[in-house]
């Protein structure tokens, strides 16, 4: 008997490391995201979206590019270090699906993270075979990319999710909160809105990238600028709102019971306060390249905030019914 019950425990040791393995991983994962959203930042910024010309999924026509200029090298890093997120979220789904049971969150968000993968990849081909790189300036563009980016908050969100839920073994099918659901998903259309925008916003300060501040609001009022200057004001307005938005949302979760949802929800206001300087000095500074990465850095890290804090609202961290958790 005594042999039989050290082998359970052994078995249930073993179990928790595994798991403890598999959230690392997802957690890791979540982060090597982060980092190809950003390369994939300096790819449009710098210019270098055709330096593999028209091909896809071959570089100028070769699988790896001889004597390649620097903008094919920024470019064919960014579809190596793509094409490995691919590999990684597939690795990331088969170690979910090994170590939770059938229904639980994590499977859900894993199974997610790999469509929304998949969308990502076809997106990013059809920026390539449809020519909405280099120098050009079309509203096609313009929507491809904020489309394209919408689908990149959604991808790291899920993956954020991923990590977050496998914390949790007991999560399968468990009720949710309704009057926090809707308040948490107009947040959070609120920063996938600020995020198209600003991808439209920063494309625009790449094409036409101003010599002044004045003239750069002089340009982005004047009838006779390109409609992709004069959509630039559209972002910082969203943002101020979503910002306003978010801080009412803090506001009512301050008196929460879970402090999981309080510690949360000063991140979320952290961040958004940071945003707002950021956003000031990248107009201030004309928008330059490295002051545009670390913006969309903090951005997602805004992104990935408010995605946990909606999981704490939506779903207590226990599973059954909470009423006295409505913010």
């Amino acid at each position: 008997m005594a042999q039989l019950a050290y082998s359970a425990i052994d078995q249930t040791t073993a179990t928790k490391v595994a798991t403890a393995k598999v959230i690392a991983y997802a957690w890791g994962f979540l982060g090597y995201n982060v980092g190809v959203v950003l390369w994939g930042a300096f790819v449009r910024a710098s210019g270098s979206g055709a330096g593999c010309g028209k091909h896809w999924p071959l570089c100028n026509g070769e699988v790896i590019p001889q004597g390649p200029q620097l903008h094919t090298i920024i470019e064919f890093t960014h579809r190596i270090t793509s094409g490995l997120a691919i590999l990684g979220v597939l690795l990331l789904w088969f170690l979910v699906r090994r170590s939770t049971s059938r229904g639980h969150l994590a499977r859900r968000a894993s199974i997610a993270a790999v469509v929304l993968m998949i969308v990502e990849a076809l997106l990013g081909a059809s920026l390539v075979l449809l020519e909405y790189v280099g120098a050009n300036q079309s509203a096609e563009r313009a929507a491809w990319l904020a489309m394209h980016f919408a689908n990149t908050l959604l991808l790291i969100g899920s993956l954020a999710l991923t990590a977050h839920w496998l914390r949790n073994p007991s999560y399968r099918g468990v009720a949710i909160n309704r009057r926090n659901a809707f308040i948490a998903v107009i947040g959070l259309l609120a920063i996938i809105t600020t995020g198209a925008t600003g991808a439209i916003a920063a494309l625009g300060d790449t094409l036409f990238r101003p010599e002044s501040l004045t003239g750069a609001i002089a340009q982005d009022f004047s009838a006779s600028s390109h409609f992709l200057v004069r959509l630039r004001m559209l972002h910082p307005l969203i943002a101020v709102l979503s910002v306003l938005y978010l801080t009412w949302l803090v506001a009512k979760t301050a008196s929460s019971r879970d402090a999981g949802v309080r510690r949360s929800a000063m991140l979320v206001f952290g961040l958004a306060f940071v945003q707002v300087l950021l956003g000031m000095t990248n107009i201030a500074l004309l928008a330059p390249v490295w002051m545009q990465i670390v913006h969309l850095l903090f951005a997602e890290l805004l992104w990935i905030a408010l995605v946990l804090l909606s999981a704490r609202l939506i779903i207590p961290s226990h599973t059954s019914p909470v009423r006295e958790s409505t913010v």
